[in-house]
């Protein structure tokens, strides 16, 4: 099976590499593939910088993570071919009898730390992204930003985003791992920074 349980640690400009000096981009198999990538699942409501709150609450800092993570697949040229947060949003509003608010999925059996590689997941979220990949019929994987927690790092903090990665065919997890950026002195370049690191799992800047 695909990848296993990975963290991106701060202070890294690239993902670790496998001694060659090339990155290790544990993901880059699937970047030919047509991902649905969902919007931010959690937010934790305080931390110890008090960014969360600066941001107008977890909603917010939740929103701005998914305009970076679009940005950044952008950057790279991904964007183009997978389906993003907007277009699920409209596919939602055309299929409101069935579909699931792709805000409001059930995430907090895969964002917990004992969530695996391998691990499968239970309802409500295994016929939730059933039917998300039943409405998207050349979409076979979807990349959920689990949870989003900011955490301080010297003079500044940073933003961890748990990725996990999945088969709704199968309701298991192909990756799980907690992606970090770098150190930054504002909430908004902690979280560009994060979503740099998300993109740097698939394809080079």
């Amino acid at each position: 099976m695909l990848g296993a349980t990975m963290a991106i640690v701060a202070g890294c400009h690239h993902p670790a590499g496998d001694g060659s000096g090339e990155p290790i981009r544990p993901l880059a198999p699937f970047a030919v593939q047509r991902l649905i990538v969902t919007p931010t699942g959690h937010v934790r409501a305080t931390d110890s910088l008090g960014w969360t709150h600066q941001m107008a609450g977890a909603r917010a800092a939740g929103r701005q993570l998914d305009s970076s993570i679009v940005v950044a697949l952008e950057a790279r040229g991904l964007a183009s071919r997978w389906i993003l947060p907007a277009e699920l949003t409209r596919v939602f509003e055309r299929n409101r009898t069935y579909a699931t608010d792709p805000y409001q999925l059930a995430v907090e059996q895969v964002r917990s730390a004992a969530f695996k590689v391998g691990a499968r997941y239970g309802e409500p979220l295994s016929s939730q992204l059933r039917t998300m990949i039943a409405l998207h019929e050349d979409a076979r994987f979807v990349l959920v930003p689990a949870d989003l927690h900011f955490e301080r790092d010297g003079a500044g903090g940073r933003a961890v985003v748990r990725l996990v990665l999945l088969d709704p065919r199968f309701a298991e997890a192909r990756w799980v791992g907690d992606v970090s950026g770098v150190s930054a002195q504002t909430p908004v370049l902690a979280l560009s920074s994060a979503a740099d690191r998300v993109a740097d799992l698939f394809v080079a800047p």
